[in-house]
């Protein structure tokens, strides 16, 4: 799986509402890959978002898209104490966000990365520590070990 790093995660997150979530991730996501704007990161994001949202359950969102020119699946983390209404599956608000966007010609990575993501966040214990870590080390270390734990 692609690697989560520590400049890639926003400990606590300023958005308030589904499409500041998504903009204030995107944003993140242009600092990491440096190819792309916020703008077109964003609204890859929204196409995405347009087929059904992807607030998945238990205080989880993993909004995801694909992009073409992108070298490499970039994932980025992060984390709202408030909490975000994001039209999740259970009506619940999420607190925990992995976003990943892929190169487009990359399927059966894309997919495999998402299942992995899934599978880290599914556990509820993961999702506990997630919301509790003081350090953006901590979560990389988590996402590290749950990964290397399920090969």
């Amino acid at each position: 799986m692609p690697q989560l790093n520590s400049d890639a995660i926003i400990l606590d997150m300023k958005a308030t509402t589904k499409d500041g979530a998504l903009r204030e991730l995107a944003g993140l996501a242009a600092t990491q890959c440096g190819r792309f704007t916020e703008e077109v990161l964003y609204q890859i994001l929204l196409e995405r978002e347009a087929v059904g949202s992807t607030g998945v359950g238990n205080g989880v969102a993993i909004p995801h898209g694909k992009i073409e020119g992108l070298d490499q699946i970039l994932l980025c983390f992060g984390r709202s104490r408030a909490g975000i209404d994001f039209n999740a599956i259970d009506k619940r608000d999420a607190y925990l966000f992995m976003l990943m966007i892929s190169p487009a010609g990359k399927g059966g990575e894309y997919l495999q990365t998402l299942a992995r993501v899934s599978r880290i966040l599914k556990k509820s214990r993961n999702r506990q520590l997630l919301f509790d870590y003081p350090t953006r080390e901590e979560i990389v270390t988590l996402f590290a070990s749950e990964d290397n734990a399920s090969k």
